[in-house]
């Protein structure tokens, strides 16, 4: 059996503060020995690029993100979402919004040009919540970036395991504090 191949996409303006969190660390596991099979790819906002990624036929993807769940800033947590129907193919086409990256219409074009995502992972990070989400903010808050050291080591334990084939079952309020 060969192993699958593991794409690992950071997500996330780094214009608006928390945001970030996935940009930040996805640069940062770039630049860690990771295995042949594990790709990392800081995407930002752009994501006609990460459409065009899942077209390489990768069988597991990782995303990172920031995402609010009403938690303590910087928990992080581990998914495995169930976009369902919103995902596959829409039949109205999907337009992409060039300055955010939606997770779902991204899913939804790639399965419209083909892609076959065997797994989807979510790694995501619980931002502050200061204002306006939309109000530019300069860096992490001192939470996520704390955050970001602790999913270094996540992330590489996750693809080591996926990697292994381990089963990995995600719970629905599992938080790495």
């Amino acid at each position: 059996m060969t192993q699958p191949r593991i794409l690992i996409a950071g997500i996330g303006n780094i214009f608006l503060g928390d945001d970030a969190f996935g940009v930040e660390v996805a640069q940062r596991l770039a630049r860690c020995r990771l295995p042949e099979e594990v790709r990392v790819v800081d995407f930002g906002i752009r994501g006609l690029d990460l459409a065009y990624a899942l077209l390489d036929g990768y069988e597991i993807v990782i995303l990172v993100d920031a995402i609010p769940r009403g938690g303590t800033a910087g928990s992080l947590y581990v998914l495995e979402p169930d976009f369902g129907d919103n995902a596959g193919p829409s039949g109205a086409g999907t337009l992409l919004d060039m300055h955010r990256l939606d997770p779902v219409k991204v899913l939804r074009l790639a399965a419209e040009m083909g892609a076959k995502v065997e797994r989807l992972l979510l790694v995501g990070c619980e931002p502050e919540m200061t204002g306006d989400a939309e109000e530019m903010r300069d860096g992490l808050s001192d939470a996520v970036r704390l955050a970001v050291d602790r999913a270094i080591p996540l992330i590489e334990s996750l693809a080591a395991r996926l990697l292994r084939g381990e089963r990995f079952e995600t719970k629905e309020n599992a938080i790495f504090s």
